[in-house]
């Protein structure tokens, strides 16, 4: 890989690190680590790979929050409609 290829990918990661917040950065990292993996296996691309998978974990992350939000509020609309009189 030549040094300007990396020098952008590492910078492309920077972006993304700085962008995220705090739920997302832990899907960034897991991301990135099983990323970097695969993409040394395929043909040495680790930092090519880490920055994909940053991106993806971010995204998976950022799903499973909303699902969650999700989840709680028909919780809370489940409950408070128990409660209510009728």
């Amino acid at each position: 890989m030549k040094a300007s290829q990396i020098k952008i990918a590492l910078i492309a990661m920077a972006l993304a690190f700085a962008s995220a917040g705090t739920a997302n950065a832990a899907g960034c990292l897991k991301g990135a680590v099983v990323g970097g993996v695969a993409g040394h296996y395929a043909g040495h691309h680790a930092v090519v790979g880490a920055v994909g998978g940053c991106v993806v974990g971010r995204h998976l992350a950022k799903q499973h929050a909303q699902e969650q939000a999700e989840q709680h509020a028909q919780q809370q609309t489940a409950q408070r409609q128990a409660t209510q009189p009728q």
